[in-house]
């Protein structure tokens, strides 16, 4: 028996969203008759939007910058990842109008990571301190890692986040390094990009990594970019020429669309026909 509700996702600028496609993949393949809308909300519409998402014609929306963290205010109740990292991206509207938080980009990025890779007690590298920096630590705490290495390219300006993570985090050992100054990654098992840089349209050429320290990684490493378009970086294109394991941020953007859409319907979709979608509107757009 199919179900009618609707959906959205809210944030701005959103431009180019492939969060429509991905849940329309879902939906359809667990027959259940849900609408996504995309809702661009500047930041003093906030409080409005959220009223009119609560009207009671809504069963939940997807949370997008800049209002991962404002929207926090809004919520009954929250789950782990909200809690570890002060932000979220999915909303469960409830039957009595109250708001349930869920960070499912914690998870994305833990499930993209390759099942055999173990990284208990080991080192971590990432790029840059923006709010996806904190879900990233999150997902590496779970994992087990004992340090993490923190490139940015101003310490003192990144020193409040430097303090929170540090804060939450308390059983790793977390170093701020001004990225500048990075000179072989000899001794990290994983690194990540949670910068823009290599993004569509945003300095998309560049890579936030040279060939030097992508080289040094030892042959075990991970590279992983959150960006995910376009599908492969210029950082992923450096790991591929050094031979090195990488994964592309399509795989975390699904992930984290997988358990949305566990959350809001209690069914589990299917992955790969998500990814095969949003694949083939990567090649609609190049076509």
């Amino acid at each position: 028996m199919t179900q009618n509700f609707k959906l959205a996702i809210i944030g701005y600028p959103i431009g180019h969203t492939l969060s429509p496609v991905l849940y329309k993949a879902a939906f359809e393949e667990l027959g259940l008759d849900y609408s996504y809308e995309v809702l661009s909300t500047p930041p003093e519409d906030l409080i409005t939007q959220i009223k009119q998402l609560r009207s009671g014609k809504y069963f939940g929306f997807n949370v997008t910058i800049p209002h991962k963290v404002p929207v926090t205010l809004f919520l009954a109740k929250y789950d782990e990842f909200v809690n570890l990292t002060g932000s979220v991206n999915v909303v469960k509207i409830e039957d009595d109008l109250s708001l349930s938080g869920y960070n499912t980009d914690v998870y994305g990025f833990m499930e993209a990571i390759p099942k055999d890779i173990d990284l208990t007690g080991k080192k971590a590298a990432i790029i840059g301190t923006g709010g996806a920096a904190r879900a990233v630590c999150a997902g590496l705490y779970k994992k087990g890692v004992s340090k993490i290495d923190i490139y940015t390219r101003n310490v003192i300006n990144s020193s409040e986040t430097i303090k929170t993570l540090r804060n939450r985090f308390t059983e790793i050992e977390i170093k701020a390094i001004q990225t500048s100054l990075m000179e072989g990654l000899e001794d990290v098992d994983i690194l990540v990009n949670t910068t823009p840089m290599g993004m569509k349209n945003f300095d998309e050429d560049n890579s936030p990594v040279d060939d030097k320290n992508i080289e040094s990684l030892k042959d075990t490493a991970l590279v992983y970019d959150i960006v995910y378009n376009p599908l492969r970086t210029a950082l992923i294109s450096k790991a591929i020429k050094f031979n090195k394991r990488y994964v592309c941020g399509l795989d975390m953007l699904v992930y984290q669309a997988v358990r949305a859409v566990e959350i809001w319907s209690g069914q589990k979709p299917d992955f790969k026909s998500m990814k095969i979608r949003a694949l083939e509107e990567f090649l609609i757009g190049e076509s």
